[in-house]
């Protein structure tokens, strides 16, 4: 049976923390104050939701994915071996500071193998 890893929740949680107070203001004030440049910004944010390690098994990675988004395995290249660390590193998409999806990224000796994202990012 597949070991799910899990991310850090307190660093998900700064995360999403840190993605809705850019928005502390009213986002509509907030592009009447602001000018001309503040008309550029969609709202898009994405905010680092921490790294974790990971064992490699039959060229798999399983993760519980935060934000209810459930558990998935992701098929890594076969050249990626049995037994290898590597790191998953999730992202936290959001929209005005609402969580709207996440972004997976695993590196194997530092090098993106995978990045895969869930929901909408």
């Amino acid at each position: 049976m597949a070991e799910y890893y899990q991310f850090d929740d307190k660093e998900i949680q700064d995360a999403l923390e840190a993605a809705a107070s850019q928005y502390d203001d009213d986002p509509v004030a907030a592009l009447q104050k602001s000018g001309d440049a503040a008309l550029m910004d969609d709202g898009h944010l994405v905010t680092a939701g921490g790294c974790i390690t990971v064992t490699v098994e039959d060229h798999k990675v399983c993760v519980k994915l935060p934000l209810g988004l459930g558990k998935r395995c992701l098929r890594l290249p076969t050249w990626v071996p049995n037994g290898a660390k590597a790191e998953a590193c999730i992202y936290i998409c959001t929209t005005w500071g609402i969580p709207t999806g996440v972004r997976l990224v695993i590196r194997v000796n530092g090098k993106v193998v995978l990045e895969k994202k869930f929901g909408r990012c």
